[in-house]
């Protein structure tokens, strides 16, 4: 059975990202990966973990300039005052 190795492209989204890097995950667990293979796929784990955090980043700045900067902190508190209201 042969190991497909990793791919080096951009991910084309976030989700696809983080399904490669599921399937890499899943294939470095079994075991089954030679050395070198294993190497490849945990670069390729790295870069796809470093993309994420990058898109992460953008759409919480994009959520930022939505709320014009006025991000508070969630409490519970909140979510029973707005049960009371509604």
């Amino acid at each position: 059975m042969s190991k497909k190795l990793p791919s080096q492209a951009t991910p084309v989204s976030f989700e696809s990202a983080m399904a490669e890097l599921s399937e890499l995950v899943a294939q470095m667990e079994t075991g089954q990966l030679p050395l070198e293979a294993s190497v490849s796929a945990y670069q390729r784990g790295s870069e796809l973990i470093k993309f994420c955090a990058s898109q992460l980043e953008k759409v919480e700045q994009q959520v930022k300039i939505l709320d014009a900067g006025m991000l508070k902190p969630f409490s519970s508190d909140q979510v029973e005052d707005n049960k009371g209201q509604a």
